[in-house]
């Protein structure tokens, strides 16, 4: 079975910088305390490392 990482949004967009905030949607992150799972690879980890003070991240 592939690694997964487990994403969950813990604090909004608003007053984001827009930069930010399109990375959060191009995750499919759409609400607050959202959980999703993505496959482990180098695009996944680089797009948590921009928004790593917004999500919490858990390896599956």
């Amino acid at each position: 079975m592939a690694k997964t990482l487990k994403i969950t949004l813990v604090k909004s967009v608003i007053g984001q910088v827009p930069k930010n905030r399109k990375v959060v949607e191009a995750l499919g992150l759409r609400k607050i305390n959202q959980t999703i799972e993505l496959p482990d690879n180098a695009s996944t980890r680089g797009a948590i490392q921009k928004i790593r003070h917004m999500v919490k991240v858990e390896e599956n």
